[in-house]
């Protein structure tokens, strides 16, 4: 089992920065992937950031250049760092955990913390 605690969301205006933190407990060393999802009003759940255990990232392209994922594996946390936020990223943001095993895939997900991005 994986629990996943999202903070740092909140209110900002138009070309402002937040950094969104995700703290995971339980089965950590089985997860090889981690990622921040977003879900606007009326839309479908999108990924927006993604890392896996190796280090690689991959990034929607709406947020390339703007977000940068990271890790602090000492603290067991992953954090979304996004610059030059727009209104449209306004959303409720998920974070998501991977957790590989012998017998699968299983997928975890926080309790999203909302970003609003408005002047």
């Amino acid at each position: 089992q994986v629990q996943l605690v999202e903070s740092g969301g909140g209110l900002v205006q138009p070309g402002g920065s937040l950094r969104l933190s995700c703290a995971a407990s339980g089965s950590i060393f089985s997860i090889y992937a981690m990622g921040w999802y977003r879900q606007a009003p009326g839309k479908q759940r999108e990924l927006v950031a993604g890392v896996r255990s190796g280090g690689s990232t991959n990034y929607a392209d709406s947020v390339k250049g703007r977000f940068t994922i990271s890790r602090d594996n000492a603290k067991n946390t992953v954090y979304l760092q996004m610059n030059s936020l727009k209104p449209e990223d306004t959303a409720i943001y998920y974070c998501n955990a991977v957790r590989k095993t012998k017998g699968g895939e299983y997928d975890y997900w926080g309790q999203g913390t909302q970003v609003t991005v408005s002047s």
